[in-house]
């Protein structure tokens, strides 16, 4: 009897533990703030990393064969358009220039007697056009000359940076060696990448309203004062990337810029009935975004979404979700799958406009 008396003493107590167990769990059914996305029309910036180039930038190679007599400037020195950069030893052209000047003299001679014989009716007129002759290619040899001497002297064609110098005083410079280059920096390109589908919109909703006028984000995440304008788009599409080249060209006055740089072109981008939503109401699983939507008994169920595009704390969903669906604003770390929530409905418009004020 005491046996049974404990048992059913037991009982009891394990049956009101697990009473008060139900009904505490079912307590813990905690509030949750919740809200709708929100659809607006809002721009978006969107960096395309560029390769930054001079509008003007050249190699400057030997025209002649010779060793190098003399070095006039210095790496990363700037220079005047026509300014001498390098002379290689002269000596040879000047020989052949000199031989060329005086078979001028020695054709125009022979030419003078030629015709003087000829108004005399000594030789035939035959014998003047052949003097004639004789002394028009030795002209043009002596031109060749000179075109051959003056190619020991390398001038810049306009003017710019010198980039290095890799040959020193004396060596030895076959004909078309590399000297040096020369970079005109007054303006600079921004080459960048563009998906076609960005393009599109480019095309026929963000040219038009402005959208060409663009910023550059240097490699020190700072922004360039001047902004750039794009200029052109390659002619056709790469096949293996999907993608088009722009060419954006922006001002350099300060000279900051160099060729070969590299950095961010910023484009912003107008949007039209856009699904936004607050970045904190996702959650990441092996790189893909999720939401919980609630549904009509208040439990909650993970959905995939897409992005189109992300802003300061926002994001713009390409697809995965719909504006009359209710979605978890916080505890996203907090519920699991088919858990039971309480919601808070949270105005979509406060909900970013409190983000906005937490940012500020």
């Amino acid at each position: 009897m005491k046996r049974a008396a404990l048992f059913v003493s037991l009982s009891t107590v394990c049956l009101l533990f697990s009473c008060n167990k139900n009904k505490q769990e079912k307590e813990e059914v905690k509030d949750f703030p919740v809200t709708h996305p929100i659809v607006l029309d809002t721009i978006v910036s969107k960096d395309y990393v560029s390769q930054i180039q001079s509008i003007q930038n050249i190699e400057l190679r030997a025209q002649e064969k010779g060793y190098l007599q003399n070095i006039y400037v210095d790496e990363g020195q700037f220079v005047q358009k026509g300014q001498l950069l390098f002379r290689i030893k002269p000596q040879l052209y000047k020989a052949e220039l000199s031989k060329a000047q005086a078979e001028v003299k020695a054709a125009r001679i022979e030419l003078l007697n030629a015709k003087t014989l000829a108004d005399n009716n000594v030789v035939s007129k035959n014998e003047q056009a052949v003097a004639m002759a004789k002394l028009e290619r030795a002209q043009a040899e002596q031109e060749l000359a000179q075109i051959h001497l003056s190619f020991t002297e390398i001038r810049a064609p306009f003017s710019g940076y010198i980039d290095r110098i890799p040959k020193r005083l004396g060596s030895l410079i076959d004909e078309g060696e590399l000297l040096t280059s020369l970079s005109d920096n007054s303006n600079m390109y921004a080459y960048f990448n563009v998906s076609e589908r960005e393009y599109l919109t480019y095309q026929t909703k963000t040219k038009n309203n402005g959208g060409d006028v663009v910023d550059l984000v240097l490699a020190n995440n700072e922004l360039l004062p001047l902004k750039g304008k794009i200029q052109t788009i390659e002619g056709e599409f790469n096949n293996e990337t999907g993608n088009i080249a722009f060419r954006a060209k922006f001002p350099n006055p300060d000279k900051l810029l160099r060729h070969g740089e590299t950095g961010k072109v910023r484009m912003t981008v107008p949007l039209t009935n856009v699904l936004i939503i607050p970045q904190k109401a996702t959650y990441e699983i092996q790189d893909k975004k999720y939401v919980f939507v609630l549904d009509a008994k208040g439990n909650v169920h993970s959905k995939q979404i897409k992005i189109a595009s992300e802003m300061p704390d926002l994001y713009v969903i390409e697809s995965g979700i719909t504006a009359n669906e209710t979605i978890l604003l916080e505890g996203t770390q907090t519920v699991k799958e088919g858990d039971h929530v309480k919601g808070k409905f949270v105005d979509p418009k406060k909900a970013i406009a409190a983000l906005r004020l937490k940012a500020e």
